[in-house]
């Protein structure tokens, strides 16, 4: 098959990574991919949101399959683009796609379905907003509607706090149309997981849990970023909890969206918080998470190329994974000032020497000049290692990281901190 997977992040690099090992695959393309990617696909000069030129990519080239990573691409409605032109496409069409492109939209299905999650309102008005905030009392959870990045979720720890992101959001324009529109919601306590499905418009196969850090700091301190770390699988995601996220969220949610009118294919991200009454739902991504996909990938045993095509042609029934049953975890080195300002072009040096048979560099943000690799983005590399414990992961990924000579760049030290304190108990 040839296969074109469309971004440029340690999301894709880890999908190209696996793709590149099926025997099914004969050729990969990653467009705009980044040095990392080059090591195993072919990178092509086109956006990830130049929905035209990769429409015309893949005819040209009779691609197979096009594997569309990134969430804007799927809400501007790629997948739907290529399946006008004839192309096979793994991911959701814009319908679909509102489930991660509109907050508001996903809140809503589940209050209509039944569906646990946060109480919660949507507004337009920063008056009526801050009015439903004061009533509601802190701590609270303001979100832009739209997509922003990872960055449009502030967890007000007060009434000041949340007022002020309102502001910035209807009143100071910061996250533009995304944020046009607001979605506030109760605090749920418990602890975050992430729970990944594949669907093929009916069948739902389950793939793994995860656990991301979003804080910027050690400890879960600081402003929410794309992700510093992740690591699969989640303990706190029993089997007896995995089958009622099932039950009780994802079997739900893709029958509303089959009720609907736009039935889901693709990947299934369900964000929860595991509480003292189960498991409430956070929000819906309609990709792989990124750092979770590094995790997933790198404890995947199956072909995963068979799965994508299955999920896209509605023959995911008959099909069945297996997973290493060690414990992936994945640590972020990003460029010192994320998510903040940030310098570009800083060199990176000992990737070799971080890498082994346990040990996969995943690139974000990165480009080769020449034999340099250069950091080009906020959240840069993805070192991620397998172990038999968390711990031993945690170990394996630290002791990479430490391989790297990047001067510019930095990482949280605790990834996986909850898991390792768990297994320290005993527990």
């Amino acid at each position: 098959m040839k296969v074109l997977v469309v971004g440029s992040g340690g999301r894709e690099h880890a999908l190209c990574w696996a793709i590149a090992a099926s025997p099914l695959c004969e050729k990969l393309w990653c467009a705009p991919g980044n040095a990392g990617i080059a090591q195993d696909a072919e990178c092509v000069a086109i956006g990830a949101e130049d929905l035209d030129g990769i429409v015309a990519f893949a005819r040209e080239h009779a691609v197979d399959l096009v594997v569309v990573g990134p969430e804007g691409p799927l809400v501007l409605g790629l997948v739907d683009r290529l399946n006008d032109a004839g192309i096979r496409a793994f991911g959701p069409s814009a319908a679909a796609a509102r489930l991660e492109g509109s907050k508001g939209f996903m809140k809503d299905l589940c209050a209509a379905h039944g569906i646990p999650t946060a109480a919660y309102g949507r507004f337009t008005d920063a008056a009526a907003a801050k009015a439903f905030v004061r009533e509601r009392g802190a701590p609270i959870v303001v979100k832009a509607d739209g997509l922003a990045a990872g960055k449009g979720v502030v967890v007000a720890e007060s009434v000041a706090e949340a007022e002020a992101a309102i502001d910035d959001a209807l009143v100071a324009n910061r996250f533009g149309d995304a944020g046009a529109e607001l979605v506030v919601e109760e605090f749920l306590e418990g602890e975050e997981a992430s729970y990944f499905a594949l669907v093929d418009g009916k069948t739902v196969l389950p793939l793994a849990s995860a656990q991301d850090h979003k804080r910027v700091g050690d400890g879960d301190t600081g402003p929410n970023t794309g992700g510093m770390g992740a690591y699969s699988p989640a303990p706190v995601m029993t089997p007896e909890m995995e089958a009622r996220v099932l039950d009780e969220i994802v079997h739900p949610l893709v029958a509303a969206m089959t009720e609907a009118g736009c039935p889901f294919k693709g990947v299934v991200f369900a964000g929860l918080m595991i509480g003292e009454s189960g498991p409430k739902l956070i929000e819906i991504n309609v990709r792989f998470g990124d750092p979770e996909c590094q995790t997933l990938m790198m404890r995947l045993r199956s072909d995963l190329l068979p799965a994508l095509v299955a999920s896209a042609d509605g023959a995911l029934a008959h099909l069945d994974l297996r997973w290493h049953p060690e414990t992936a975890l994945c640590v972020v080195m990003a460029a010192n000032g994320y998510p903040g300002d940030y310098a570009k072009g800083t060199e990176i040096r000992g990737l070799d020497a971080a890498a082994s048979d346990d040990v996969t560099v995943f690139h974000a943000g990165t480009k080769r000049e020449a034999e340099r690799i250069l950091a080009t983005g906020g959240r840069v590399l993805g070192v991620t290692a397998l172990g038999a414990s968390v711990a031993e992961a945690q170990a394996r990924a630290y002791a990479a990281v430490d391989r790297i000579d990047w001067p510019d760049g930095f990482c949280r030290r605790d990834i996986g901190w909850r898991a390792v304190a768990r297994e320290t108990a005993g527990g």
